[in-house]
């Protein structure tokens, strides 16, 4: 596969649950080591689409592709296995485990120990379990959480919490991440510092992002392409500035009053 050639892909997507038709033929393309954002309103189906990408749910219609292998079909784990991560919308941190044991969660995909290893604590074992503390530390410190690893999750502020799942979704070794609102909660300070990482991530990691974001502010700032969704539908897609003087999103988010007096 050469740096040109789409990363992922989509083509005509469906997904319904009875007689709603949540995502309603969705083509979607994102490049190598770039930064694509989806948007819409509350209930156009970003995070439904998001959800049949990672294997959380199974598109009735459509083809899911990834370095050109198919993946509609796989689990979710087998996907995360295929370097695909992601976050999600309501924090899934294990409250209960302390912040590096959060982080090193992410990291099983990527261990060779089998059972036996585990049951009889062989060295393969304890050499992946050291390992897998190692980078765990080095993922806090990228992320901008270092030094919290020995604290409980639940006992994090909210921001940190947002860290600290992107730092475990990056213990996956992901080639591409899905992050579902990463800003949420976050106050401006926070979210210009998580703008600073995302573009790391791309930078200097080459991981392709795809964000749903409801702050635009943020998605102006760091996307190099933006899709446009509406009661499931993709209604628009270009660049930030085009996506900005779009009527249809316009009228997406404002109603068709705001988009007509914008266009007159």
């Amino acid at each position: 596969m050469t740096d040109n050639e789409p990363f992922l892909v989509t083509e005509g997507v469906v997904k319904r649950f009875g007689g709603l038709i949540a995502v309603n033929k969705m083509d979607f393309t994102i490049d190598r080591g770039k930064i694509y954002s989806i948007i819409g309103p509350n209930g156009a189906g970003k995070t439904t689409f998001f959800n049949t990408i990672s294997g959380i749910y199974r598109a009735d219609e459509g083809s899911i592709t990834f370095k050109g292998k198919h993946i509609g079909r796989m689990s979710a784990d087998a996907i995360t296995a295929h370097r695909i991560a992601r976050t999600f919308q309501n924090i899934r941190l294990f409250s209960s485990m302390t912040v590096v044991e959060n982080i090193m969660v992410g990291g099983y995909t990527r261990l060779r120990q089998s059972p036996l290893d585990i049951l009889l604590r062989l060295k393969r074992f304890r050499d992946e379990e050291r390992a897998a503390e190692i980078k765990a530390e080095e993922l806090m410190e990228y992320v901008g959480v270092h030094g919290l690893g020995n604290e409980l999750a639940c006992n994090l502020p909210y921001g940190a919490q947002r860290r600290v799942e992107i730092a475990r979704a990056l213990a996956v070794e992901p080639e591409l991440l899905l992050l579902d609102e990463p800003t949420a909660g976050m106050n401006p300070h926070e979210s210009e510092d998580a703008l600073i990482l995302f573009r790391r991530l791309r930078d200097e990691l080459g991981i392709a992002i795809l964000l749903i974001e409801h702050d635009m502010r943020v998605v102006m700032k760091v996307s190099e392409r933006i899709t446009v969704m509406d009661y499931g539908e993709k209604i628009a897609e270009g660049e930030p500035k085009d996506i900005a003087a779009n009527p249809k999103v316009i009228e997406a988010y404002l109603g068709r009053g705001a988009a007509s007096g914008l266009s007159a």
